[in-house]
C-alpha cells in the first residue's frame, strides 16, 4: 500500500509548495483536484494538452518521489441546472484524459438529478414512500444516472481509465450497492473510491462495504478520513443532520481525521479487509476536520495511518 493525500486540502499554496511539503512528510502520491467541487487550484485541467507543461509537472513530481495516483473532479454531471452539468461533465472528461496520461484513475461522484425532467434543482430521495419518491428514483437511475454513466464508460474504456465513484449522501450513489448495481448496468470501468467516513454516519460497516466491494472487483481508490457519532445530539436529531459543518457542538456526526472518530479497533481490521480482498493501492487522506488546523490534522493522519497501514508485500508462510 501506499500513502497519499487528496491534495484539494492545499488549495491555498502554490503548486510547488504543495508538492514540496508532501516530499517533507513523507508521501508516496498525491491525488490532484482539476474541477468540479475540489476545484482547479493549479490549472491543471488541460494539461494534457500541452505536451511541455505536462512533462514539467511529471518531473516535478518525479523529483520528489511523487506518483499521482487520482484526479479529483467530484461534481455533479447530471445536475438539473444544465450550465452546471455541462461544466462538471466536462470537467469529468477532462480528468480521464489526464488520468490517462499518468495511468490513474479518476475520482467523481455519480450525480443527483432532478426528480423529474423538468425539476431545477436535485432530488437527493431518502425512502421510498410516498410512491412519488419511488417515481423519482426510478427516473433518476433509468432515465438520467444509467444512460450517462454508460456513455462514460465507453469513454473511458476508450482511453483505458477507471472511475471511482465516492458514495455520498446528496447523490445518488450513496452506498456499496449503488456502486456495483451501476457498475453491472453501466460497465466495468465503474468502481468506488472507498471513503469510511460516509459510511459510518449513515450505519453502514466501512469494513463489510470493503468486503463486498472488493468481492465485486471495484475498489480502485480510498480515502482515509474518519467520522465521530455524536451520541448526545445523534440521540436526538439522528443523522441526517442538515445543520453547518462549523456547528460542531451541535450536529449529530462531524468529519474527524483518522484515529479521531475510531481507533484501532476499526482502522486495523479495515486496512486488513483491503489487503485481504486484494487491494493494495493508495491510501489518500482527506482532511475535514473542523476541531483541527490542515498541518496538525494531516500530520496526526499520517504519524497515526503510518502505525496502521501495511506495507511489504506478502512472503511465504513460514508457520506451514
Amino acid at each position: 500500500m501506499k500513502l497519499g493525500v487528496m491534495a484539494a486540502c492545499f488549495a491555498g499554496m502554490k503548486l510547488d509548495n504543495a508538492l514540496d511539503y508532501c516530499q517533507e512528510v513523507g508521501l508516496d502520491a498525491i491525488e490532484l483536484p482539476v474541477g468540479g467541487y475540489p476545484g482547479d487550484p493549479w490549472k491543471l485541467s488541460s494539461i494534457h494538452q500541452n505536451k511541455t507543461k505536462l512533462a514539467e509537472l511529471k518531473k516535478k513530481l518525479a523529483d520528489r518521489g511523487l506518483e499521482v495516483q487520482g484526479i479529483a473532479v467530484h461534481g455533479n454531471p447530471v445536475h438539473p441546472n444544465k450550465t452546471i452539468a455541462a461544466q462538471h461533465a466536462a470537467a469529468h472528461r477532462n480528468a480521464v484524459l489526464l488520468a490517462k496520461e499518468f495511468k490513474t484513475v479518476v475520482i467523481n461522484f455519480s450525480g443527483c438529478p432532478g426528480g423529474c425532467a423538468t425539476d431545477k434543482t436535485p432530488n437527493f430521495v431518502t425512502c421510498p414512500w410516498p410512491d412519488e419518491f419511488t417515481e423519482a428514483t426510478n427516473y433518476q437511475w433509468n432515465k438520467v444516472i444509467i444512460p450517462f454513466w454508460k456513455k462514460e464508460n465507453t469513454f473511458a474504456a476508450k482511453h483505458g481509465v477507471k472511475i471511482a465513484f465516492e458514495a455520498h449522501p446528496g447523490m445518488v450513489l450513496h452506498n456499496p450497492e449503488d456502486i456495483v448495481r451501476l457498475r453491472k448496468a453501466a460497465g466495468k470501468q465503474l468502481g468506488a473510491n472507498l471513503d469510511p467516513s460516509h459510511f459510518f454516519w449513515q450505519g453502514i460497516d466501512p469494513i463489510a462495504a470493503a468486503k463486498f466491494l472488493g468481492d465485486n472487483k471495484c475498489i480502485f481508490h480510498v480515502h482515509a478520513k474518519d467520522c465521530a457519532i455524536h451520541p448526545h445530539m445523534a440521540g436526538v436529531v439522528g443523522n441526517l443532520d442538515v445543520k453547518s459543518y462549523g456547528d460542531i457542538a451541535h450536529r449529530g456526526w462531524v468529519f474527524r481525521t483518522v484515529g479521531y472518530g475510531h481507533g484501532d479497533e476499526f482502522w486495523k481490521p479495515f486496512i486488513s479487509m483491503l489487503r485481504m480482498v486484494g487491494y493494495d493501492g493508495v491510501i489518500s487522506i482527506e482532511h475535514e476536520d473542523g476541531l483541527m488546523s490542515m498541518g496538525e490534522g494531516f500530520e496526526k493522519a499520517i504519524e497515526y495511518l503510518e502505525r496502521v497501514m501495511i506495507f511489504e508485500k506478502v512472503g511465504k508462510a513460514w508457520w506451514f
